[in-house]
């Protein structure tokens, strides 16, 4: 048994008679159980090109859809190179397609941008969705 110091502030102090270890192993159990019940969400990329085919395009829709049914956000670019940087508004056509093709799953966090060379959305999963599952 262990003599531990409850309130050091108070008036006289409180102290306690306990097995201090045993209240530690308490503790850290608790913090474990309550980290088991929290849902992390991780943001996933997915990049596409300017120059995308249908199956190409078909394929990263079912992966997004297949991310955010998961419940994870997504984070779709594009990566314009060389001469791709005078046609950005092909670039916001395919963002706005994949963007109507994941339209019942996601939501759009942040609307396609151009960052430099680069154009990103940001999407997260729809939150009526995951009811219906």
């Amino acid at each position: 048994m262990d003599l531990v110091l409850i309130a050091p502030q108070a008036t006289p102090p409180v102290c306690r008679v306990m097995d201090y270890g045993k209240y530690k192993f308490d503790q850290q159990k608790r913090e474990k159980e309550a980290n088991k019940k929290q849902k992390t969400v991780e943001l996933k990329e997915i990049r596409l090109s300017l120059n995308i085919d249908t199956h190409d395009f078909e394929t990263k829709v079912s992966q997004a859809k297949k991310f955010l049914s998961a419940g994870n956000k997504l984070k779709v670019s594009i990566r314009f190179r060389g001469r791709e940087m005078a046609h950005t508004d092909r670039g916001i056509d395919v963002m706005n397609r994949f963007q109507e093709a994941l339209g019942d799953a996601a939501t759009v966090d942040k609307p396609a941008k151009l960052e430099g060379r680069s154009m990103q959305m940001s999407m997260s999963p729809r939150t009526g969705k995951k009811t219906e599952n």
